[in-house]
């Protein structure tokens, strides 16, 4: 029999299992379970720098807190693997991101040791005053505990939370994963000491005696004291800010020592002060990862790798990816125009920005996780007659709605927005498709919105949205790689509001925006093999629409389909309402929308995604033979 290589691992189902360990034993079993997840992200591919990074603190949190009892927190939730491996997921882990396997992030449906799902950043501080006002409320005594890292921290959200949660005396532990700002300076054994003492209750009583004393002396003496306490401790640990918030603040502690971070933890949770704190933790991403070569993002996410060698399994393009041609486009346009501006929230490599920061690093603008920031940021710039592009994926532009309607909009401001991962992007499931953006802002007053149904498409809409000064512009694209179309040399902008015919039919119209336009090629070729003879339209503008071409379908044929990425509400709701309109319903038309289900579809390769949300083109194909009344079997192109 081979002998195990996880044998402390091997122990541990459930962190009621981890707890029974000594001490002593954790740094080998984190060792253990940074291997397995290593070993298992090479399987499935996923977020692997920031899981590395807190394997330490996962172990330590588990052993020193009730979990599940204990509510633990992971903002973003993708540094959550070696939670799952150790709160009963171990078995399923190498399933991750994968067709009805685990999540790549939290998912409360998952297990009762993820209380609040996360797949966006800057939850953790709210999700958990909310869990700890309503523990107060009940009269229970459980711990809460948010894990937020250094780039959640750049958003609003949080600081909003701590603000709230600073001004209240409800029990609250806030970790600081600090892996990436250098935030403190680096942490050794004095820190650490520091970090032990300030976390005591001698210490704390000792506080709570002096602030005792100081309430007999007169007020300004009293506040005045307060104050030169809590900036003396914070000269030694960097706290201030968070102390200025209401926190007390503990740190910085190395996150991978756990003779440093078990005392500490330890202190905290028998503390019986109620009031929130703070403890800053000293991480690297991507700890231990197997590859030979540095990264600038720590191997934030990677494809499936070989353990041994570190090599990914990158699969060979067959086409550029919509990020390149975008980002490659946008730096033709500001080549040709000094006003053309970059604006990202923290996803320079994800939205082709950095590449563009490449070439023109003074217009190029890393906000951080800032949406609503960004979207602002951007329409003060076009205020000043700049160009700005705010390259957003659509799911996080969700989170500036408010900026996009009262900021942008209602001002008719020139901002205009690339939204990448428009439609459903596999492996990230919900959390992250790109399903609402067509119904969030087709709905908005005097916004273009268009949606490239290819990669040489995408190049004119980045030069359309250049041209386009009185009013805000949208352009959208999917995740992953354009169609093998050929690109043109130069991106010309297209007639406002005017889709095209890309084949000719006179039985059935399929109306396609954005990327399912080969899936509709493809099943017009099946129903012309029926004796069904089919039109298809790229709209390529969800508004405004092309009323002309809407009026040529719609009386020439028996069957109107309309095929869009994105939910109901969007593309196909405009459509209907200019039919109706113009009374082209009263004749008889039979009109199909085909939209994104009322329901969220879970991760798996998009191909599946789009079967199982009855978009590709055998639904097509059923759709427009059920409309004309006739029965589905495999045609004669597909047999």
């Amino acid at each position: 029999m081979t002998e195990s290589t996880t044998p402390l691992l091997d122990l541990v189902d459930v962190p009621a299992d981890l707890r029974r360990l000594e001490p002593e034993q954790l740094a080998g079993l984190a060792a253990e379970l940074r291997r397995e997840m290593i070993d298992a992200v090479s399987v499935t591919g996923g977020h692997l720098g920031a899981g590395l990074g807190v394997v330490e603190l996962t172990v330590a949190l588990h052993y020193v807190y009730n979990t599940p009892d204990d509510r633990l927190i992971w903002d973003v939730g993708h540094q959550a693997y070696p939670h799952k491996i150790i709160t009963g997921r171990r078995d399923r882990i190498r399933t991750l991101r994968q067709g009805g396997g685990l999540s790549g992030f939290t998912r409360r449906s998952e297990s009762e040791y993820d209380p609040f799902g996360a797949a966006h950043s800057s939850t953790s501080i709210s999700a958990g005053l909310g869990m700890a006002v309503a523990r107060d409320i009940k009269g229970a005594d459980n711990h809460v505990v948010a894990v937020i890292g250094d780039g959640s921290m750049s958003a609003g959200m949080a600081y909003e939370a701590m603000n709230n949660a600073g001004s209240s005396d409800t029990r609250l532990l806030v970790i600081l994963n600090d892996n990436d700002m250098s935030i403190a300076p680096a942490v050794g054994a004095m820190s650490a000491y520091l970090s032990q003492l300030i976390s005591s209750r001698p210490y704390r009583n000792l506080r709570d005696l002096a602030k005792q004393i100081a309430q007999h002396f007169p007020k300004p003496f009293e506040t005045t004291a307060r104050r030169a306490e809590e900036y003396a401790r914070g000269m030694v640990t960097g706290g201030t800010l968070f102390e200025e918030l209401g926190f007390y603040y503990v740190g910085p502690v190395d996150g991978h020592n756990l003779d440093h971070l078990l005392p500490v933890l330890r202190n905290i949770r028998a503390a019986k002060q109620d009031a929130p704190v703070l403890l800053h933790v000293v991480t690297e991403k991507g700890r231990g990862h197997p590859f030979n070569e540095q990264s600038a993002e720590k191997y934030h996410a990677v494809q499936k790798f070989d353990v041994i060698t570190g090599t990914q399994a990158k699969p060979k393009a067959n086409a550029p990816s919509y990020t390149n041609v975008y980002a490659d486009a946008l730096i033709a346009e500001a080549e040709k125009d000094d006003r053309v501006m970059a604006i990202t929230a923290a996803m320079p490599s994800g939205t082709g920005v950095g590449k563009f920061a490449q070439r023109f690093p003074d217009r190029a603008f890393d906000v951080g996780i800032a949406e609503q920031h960004a979207v602002t940021f951007a329409a003060g710039m076009a205020t000043e007659g700049m160009k700005p592009f705010a390259t957003i994926y659509s799911t996080f532009l969700q989170r500036a709605y408010d900026q996009v309607v009262h900021d942008v909009a209602i001002q008719k401001l020139p901002v205009r927005f690339g939204i990448d991962r428009a439609g459903l992007v596999g492996a990230d499931g919900a959390t992250h498709a790109g399903s609402y953006d067509l119904a969030y802002l087709c709905c908005l007053p005097d916004f273009v919105v268009m949606a490239a149904a290819d990669e040489a498409d995408l190049v004119h809409m980045v030069a359309t949205c250049r041209a386009i000064d009185d009013g805000p512009s949208a352009v959208r694209y999917p995740r992953g790689e354009g169609v093998g179309v050929e690109m043109p040399e130069v991106g010309i902008p297209l007639e406002i509001g005017k889709g095209r015919v890309v084949r000719e039919g006179n039985v059935v119209a399929i109306l396609s925006l954005g990327g399912r336009l080969a899936d509709s090629l493809i099943a017009a070729e099946d129903l012309a093999a029926r004796g069904l003879s089919t039109t298809v339209a790229d709209a390529r503008f969800a508004k405004p629409l092309d009323l002309d071409l809407l009026r040529r379908l719609a009386r020439s044929h028996e069957v109107l389909i309309t095929v869009e990425e994105g939910s109901i509400g969007g593309f196909s709701t405009q459509v209907l309402h200019a039919l109706a309109t113009e009374g082209l319903l009263d004749g008889g038309l039979k009109v199909r929308p085909l939209t994104l289900p009322d329901r969220f579809i879970d991760h798996d390769s998009p191909n599946k995604q789009y079967a199982d949300a009855g978009l590709d083109a055998t639904a097509i194909v059923a759709t427009a033979l059920a409309a004309l009344g006739q029965e589905h079997v495999v045609s004669p192109a597909r047999a």
